[in-house]
């Protein structure tokens, strides 16, 4: 009997290693078929799923509290099972070189439970030759084992799209790899029992590596061109959102928007792409370029706010002003690389004192990583400027007078007194329009209806 059929008759287990925003759905997708078991080194986040609780809000309370997935935090269990996903992070340092540690640490972890007839899976964005180079080593070493021999490896890149409700394991085709023609077989087949869009087969491990780190790179790149739009058509004093809606009338036209680019997948693959290509002795000339872009995007959203609160008349030196949203994504609790960070931190460079709320933020994520602490949407009062950052579900109720309402008074001007004296009604009253700044980087509200409610208004 093969090893899939062992495993759909629940003779054998499946092991996730890593339980976050990807391996935590594959789990409890695998679970509704055959037996599973949920690893992750974080006593923590077991302790959160074992009492029903979904930290990442991908599947949500309720789906935990039922699903049959062994959590566990005990690395020994790992022998139980047979086929193996490895579903850790795999971030940048610093200097924007590939960070390893999560994908070497959690091979040592695995290598020292394998046992004979395995299959290891790995789901984390590399570069072509991570898996076979650097991690069928490290199993290798740990386990005393040798690779094709005693266990094989496949690949199959994650392309789970956190905080998307349509686009999940289930809905989208999953590349698949393996040593051999055997493994590819039995990693293909065990896929598809929980992906419904069907598996493809990719002919080497490399292959679906680079495939997985283009995907980013492509929408990196395309991201990288709006943005510099952007700061062309702002410029100009054209609406990009106007011009884009224009030009995407054109059946081919790619539609992609300005914004800021950060997370643990586009801003981040891009650099395991070039990193590998320099190692070739290639120097990428249009990814970097993409990414210079991107990455200071941070910087020009803090500098053209404090164009327009200048224009308004803001003293900024003491200024307040409140970001809505600072995940790095909207509708997901996730603030690993938030760009929105790169905007507060511009801005507090000038004196400015930065407000932040963020219902779906990770709170505890959000002071341990960036000392943040979010306020409510009601403690948010007598601010110089706003910012949308991130149109999450939970700001669309909000309205143009809710945010008119959350300003100073009386803006730089002292109105009030201003009325007592010989100046005219005309300029007091053109002075409280300038006092609302309402910086929105998404698109959230409309423009026209902006400045008709005499809000000084700009978007990327």
């Amino acid at each position: 009997m093969s090893l899939y059929e062992r495993i759909v008759n629940r003779e054998e287990k499946i092991s996730l290693v890593g339980l976050g925003y990807v391996g935590m759905p594959i789990a409890v997708a695998f679970a509704k078929k055959v037996d599973v078991i949920g690893f992750d080194v974080s006593k923590k986040k077991i302790d959160s799923y074992k009492n029903g609780l979904d930290p990442t809000k991908e599947v949500g309370n309720e789906v935990i509290k039922k699903t049959t997935v062994e959590f566990t935090s005990d690395e020994a269990r790992l022998r139980e099972a047979k086929f193996h996903i490895v579903a850790v992070p795999t971030p940048v340092k610093n200097d924007h070189t590939p960070d390893l540690t999560p994908v070497e640490s959690a091979s040592r972890t695995l290598g020292r439970n394998l046992t004979k007839g395995s299959i290891v899976v790995f789901e984390s964005t590399v570069y072509p030759g991570v898996t076979e180079e650097i991690c069928v080593p490290i199993l290798e070493k740990e386990s005393g084992l040798k690779s094709g021999v005693d266990f094989k490896v496949g690949y199959s890149p994650e392309r789970i799209n956190p905080g998307d409700k349509v686009h999940r394991l289930e809905t989208i085709v999953k590349v698949v790899s393996g040593m051999d023609e055997e493994t590819l077989d039995t990693v293909a087949k065990v896929y598809e029992l929980v992906v419904e869009a069907g598996v493809y087969k990719a002919e080497s491990i490399k292959v679906a590596e680079a495939a997985k780190v283009i995907e980013n790179s492509q929408r990196d790149i395309n991201i990288a061109f709006m943005n510099e739009l952007s700061i062309i058509f702002n410029k100009m004093g054209i609406d990009t959102k106007a011009v884009l809606e224009a030009a995407g009338t054109k059946w081919n036209f790619l539609k992609f928007t300005p914004g800021l680019v950060g997370g643990h997948c586009i801003g981040v693959d891009p650099y395991y792409l070039t990193y590998r290509a320099e190692q070739m002795g290639y120097h990428s000339q249009i990814i970097l370029s993409g990414r210079k872009i991107n990455d200071d995007m941070g910087k020009y959203v803090a500098e053209s706010t404090l164009k327009q609160m200048i224009k308004a008349n803001k003293q900024i030196n003491g200024a307040k002003v409140a970001i809505f949203g600072v995940t790095f994504k909207e509708n997901c609790p996730d603030v690993r690389n938030t760009k929105v960070v790169d905007v507060i931190r511009e801005l507090e460079e000038y004196g400015i004192e930065v407000k932040v709320v963020d219902p779906v933020a990770d709170k505890e994520d959000l002071w341990r990583e960036y000392r943040i602490n979010p306020y409510r949407v009601e403690e948010i009062k007598e601010v110089d400027a706003v910012i949308f950052a991130v149109p999450h579900d939970d700001f669309k109720s909000i309205c143009l007078e809710d945010i008119k309402k959350m300003f100073r008074t009386t803006g730089y001007f002292n109105i009030e007194a201003m009325k007592e004296t010989a100046v005219t009604s005309e300029f007091v009253e053109e002075d409280d329009k300038n006092n609302y700044v309402l910086i929105d980087i998404r698109g959230l509200f409309d423009r026209q209806d902006a400045e008709t409610a005499g809000i000084s208004y700009w978007r990327l």
